[in-house]
Parts: C-alpha cells; structure tokens; sequence
C-alpha cells in the first residue's frame, strides 16, 4: 500500500509516466500477493494437515513478490534495466506458488 501511494504521489513529478507504469506494476503486484499471504494463513488453519505444503506456498509468493516487485521499483528508483532482468526469476516462483495453492486445495 506503501509504495503505491509513494508511486501515485511521490514518483509522479520525477519519473516518465512509462516509468511510473512500471513501479505501479510491482506495488499491485506486491499488494496482491500480500492479501494471497493472509489467505494462506487462514487456510493454515483450517486444514493444519496441510501446513508444511501451505508454508511452500507462502515461501514462493511471499519470495516472488518481493524479487518480482523489488526489482521493478530498484528499475525505476535506480534507473538500471539490467535489473527487469531478475523480474520473471520472481514471476515464475509467485506462479509456481499459486499452482502449489491449487494443488494443495485440490488434495486438501
């Protein structure tokens, strides 16, 4: 929530609106992943069977959001495209973690 008011409001004066797109990606995408955490939790909960599969999965979302959106806001902050590089390393692991969620679920 941070870092999409910081995007919305503190990055608007200084940065090309490309780029603003950019750093608004990774805070929906941080944000998203953030509630999927809370989710993940919950789920813990309900089915404690199932808690060393739901910590794989929060392990992958929580990782790949973090390197996913990290590396889109150091893109923008820091100016380096090298660094859009590293973002589909955090791509693939939230989607790995979503597709353990599913299975999990199914098995569950």
């Amino acid at each position: 929530m941070a870092a999409g008011a910081f995007g919305a409001h503190g990055l608007k004066a200084m940065v090309t609106p490309e780029r603003l797109a950019v750093f608004e990606t990774g805070a929906r995408y941080a944000m998203y992943h953030g509630l999927a955490l809370v989710l993940v939790g919950m789920l813990v909960r309900l089915w404690p069977e199932r808690s060393s599969a739901f910590g794989r999965v929060a392990v992958l979302l929580g990782l790949g959001a973090a390197v996913f959106s990290g590396s889109l806001f150091a893109l923008v902050l820091l100016d380096l495209p090298v660094l859009g590089a590293i973002t589909p390393v955090g791509g693939v692991a939230m989607i790995a973690g979503w597709a353990l969620l599913a299975w999990t679920m199914a098995r569950a």
